[in-house]
């Protein structure tokens, strides 16, 4: 294999030029042959050979024909949306959310498993739902695995990929102690060996999202937060303005201490943000106060319901409540605004998009109060756009950020015994290796 001086192989090259091809055609929609070239910056004839291969691997088809100006018609190019699936989850803290999507991230199937009301998050039944989730959205929408190319999930806690024998959940507020979730979900044979299980913090598979489909597209530093029972965010700090492929670290910004000494949050500290304003401590200061005949039972999304309903009929306690979580969650604001200065601020999730109408203006107002003038001046707090389903589009965005990566190409996540180092393009997955040992495909 030849190398170049910077170490790149010829393969390595393919690959850089499949994924520049691909990249464009999804985010910046169908292009012709020749609009290509200049878009990424490749020749026309290495534009003419990516194009062939990837309508040869049926990831590329034809979108129609456009005029040019006094030549011949141009042929349009599209990525296929039928050439490859996806399956996102979102294991919330009310329920599991599953949806299956096309290359193109249109939802083919759905189903929604609801967990036990406050604080059951045993792993167990989470396992069962997202084993049951896979099977019925596959079922639902008639299409098999072979076209798989991953299970992306959005989990809470801090996650570590790292861990020997896969991916690591470390989730403190839920009680999850090092749980070796990727070894559980893998002993469920929801999916064959070969399709990968990619996990990742809620809050970033939120910030991917709406840094590439939603009201994050086109800035290059972004907090998306995530707001539910509990609180976390994720640092977008080299956004694509044209939708391609980002960086988010997920930040533990819900265990930050905003009081000292301070109400007890469910990570055991005192004085953590979450304390003062995720979803159930809300719920729980309106109990303590009267709010709800003094308790809030059942559902969570229920209870916060009959909160804000509270409060739009004039309920003095759930109006106090709501500003005190608006105050609470302006000063945290502040403390991203004046740590990383971003451009822009997105809040989402389930609680987030309840609460939002009610009390955003008043976040912006404290956010503004408690942060230093210039960098307040520069940010923009607003609400996401995707809506309940964003945490499940962008862990659907985890296995198909791979596929960009290696140009339509997937490494298994433990290559077979039969044949070490197999690497597999989408056409020819599934079909057993001959020889003992499959060659790896040029390019």
């Amino acid at each position: 294999m030849t190398t170049g001086r910077n170490g790149r192989t010829v393969r390595d090259l393919r690959r850089g030029n499949r994924s520049a091809v691909l990249q464009r055609l999804y985010f910046g929609g169908p292009m012709s042959r020749q609009e290509l070239g200049p878009a990424t910056g490749l020749s026309s004839g290495s534009v003419s050979n990516v194009v062939g291969e990837l309508v040869a691997d049926g990831l590329l088809e034809e979108a129609g024909i456009v005029d040019s100006d006094g030549g011949r018609p141009r042929t349009l190019l599209r990525v296929a949306p039928g050439s490859a699936h996806m399956i996102g989850i979102d294991v919330g803290e009310t329920r599991v959310r599953v949806e299956l999507f096309d290359l193109t991230l249109t939802e083919l199937a759905r189903t929604e498993l609801p967990l036990q009301p406050r604080g059951c998050y045993d792993v167990g039944p989470i396992v069962d739902h997202v084993r049951t989730g896979i099977a019925t959205v596959l079922a639902e929408a008639g299409v098999g695995t072979d076209r798989l190319l991953g299970v992306g999930i959005g989990v809470p806690g801090i996650v570590d990929r790292d861990a020997p024998g896969g991916t690591v959940v470390h989730g403190q507020t839920i009680g999850w102690d090092a749980v070796p979730l990727e070894a559980l979900l893998r002993e469920t044979r929801a999916v064959p060996h070969d399709v990968p299980y990619i996990i990742d913090n809620g809050a970033r598979t939120l910030g991917q999202a709406e840094m590439w489909f939603g009201a994050g597209r086109g800035a290059r530093d972004a907090v998306v937060v995530l707001f539910g029972s509990g609180v976390g965010a994720s640092l977008i700090t080299d956004g694509s303005p044209d939708g391609g492929t980002t960086e988010g670290v997920p930040l533990e910004w819900g265990h930050l201490t905003v009081q000292v000494r301070g109400r007890r949050c469910r990570c055991g500290a005192l004085g953590c943000l979450e304390a003062y304003t995720g979803a159930e401590s809300l719920l729980a200061r309106w109990a303590e106060r009267g709010g709800g005949g003094g308790a809030v039972e059942g559902d969570e999304e229920d209870a916060l319901a009959a909160l804000l309903a509270a409060a739009v009929s004039g309920d003095a306690v759930a109006l106090e409540v709501l500003d005190e979580t608006a105050e609470y969650l302006g000063a945290g604001l502040s403390d991203v605004i004046n740590l990383f200065q971003p451009e822009r601020i997105l809040i989402g999730g389930w609680a987030g998009l309840m609460l939002g109408a009610h009390i955003l203006p008043a976040v912006r107002e404290h956010a503004k109060r408690y942060s230093l003038r210039h960098p307040a001046a520069r940010v923009t707090i607003d609400m996401g756009s995707l809506g309940p389903d964003a945490v499940t589009v962008g862990a659907a965005t985890l296995p198909l950020a791979a596929f960009f990566t290696t140009g339509g190409r997937r490494t298994p996540p433990g290559p077979p015994a039969e044949a070490p180092g197999w690497q597999t393009s989408l056409e020819t997955r599934g079909k057993a290796p001959t020889g003992g040992q499959a060659a790896a495909p040029a390019g």
